[in-house]
């Protein structure tokens, strides 16, 4: 086992006043032969916000944590507490191990540390879809349900069948960005349960046509850090929400498991 220290974020682990108690606990089902202590480990709560004094009141905690359960005869094969943001930016945070967890999806911990590219990483998920339907409308024609969007004048529209039930944010809703044919589109209007439209502006591609959520942006095409902020969210609950109902395309691998 690994014992779990709450250096200050107030989750899962054990509190300072408590340690010695579980240290002393520990201790003891290892000398009967019940379990063997493996590690000593923490989590970070504000790595993701530089100079947030958090993190050095935490990273001190965790060594004293550490320093006593040692003293008491912890023999830890690995002492950890920096998750991906720590990973990148704290280096005096990395002990024996570090957990990256968002930068594993190439996806920045946030925008203050930084972008994917300044940071080294590459997102590493695209979501696209197929339009549906493709069909020209006249001005001042609502476009999906409580008319929330209303055409300002003639134009074609495109049926993206991707919806809130696959885990495309209902936030996003008049906000999402869609790349259709090199141009950012945006919903037009709620995102429904199984689909959402974007206003092509008198484009007409044809049905079948890609259209582009998210992606490493390589080819122009939103982030999910742009879906983030259009929802008013983070792009970990981005790439995170995508329901099983989409299919998982492995590119470079092969599916394990």
């Amino acid at each position: 086992v690994q014992l779990k220290a709450d250096t200050g974020l107030g989750r899962g682990g054990c509190q300072p006043a408590d340690w010695a108690e579980l240290v002393a606990g520990a201790l003891r089902a290892q000398a009967e032969g019940l379990l063997k202590v493996t590690g000593l480990w923490s989590h970070f709560a504000c790595a993701d916000e530089p100079g947030h004094p958090s993190i050095a009141a935490q990273l001190l905690t965790f060594r004293e944590m550490v320093a006593y359960a040692e003293a008491q005869g912890v023999e830890p094969e690995v002492r950890h507490i920096a998750n991906s943001p720590a990973t990148l930016t704290l280096p005096e945070s990395h002990f024996d191990l570090v957990r990256p967890g968002i930068a594993m999806y190439g996806v920045s911990p946030s925008p203050e540390i930084g972008t994917p590219v300044e940071l080294g990483l590459r997102p590493a998920m695209t979501l696209s879809a197929s339009l549906a339907l493709v069909k020209n409308v006249p001005g001042g024609h609502g476009v999906s349900y409580g008319h929330h969007y209303v055409t300002a004048g003639a134009t074609t529209l495109g049926l993206v069948p991707l919806g809130y039930a696959d885990g495309i944010p209902r936030h996003a809703s008049g906000g999402g960005p869609v790349l259709v044919e090199g141009k950012w589109r945006t919903v037009a209007g709620r995102v429904a349960m199984d689909q959402f439209v974007v206003d092509l502006g008198g484009d007409e591609p044809g049905e079948g046509t890609e259209a582009v959520l998210f992606g490493p942006g390589d080819r122009g095409e939103p982030t999910a850090e742009d879906w983030a902020q259009a929802s008013g969210t983070i792009a970990y609950e981005i790439v995170t929400r995508i329901g099983s109902r989409v299919p998982r395309v492995y590119v470079n691998g092969e599916q394990s498991g």
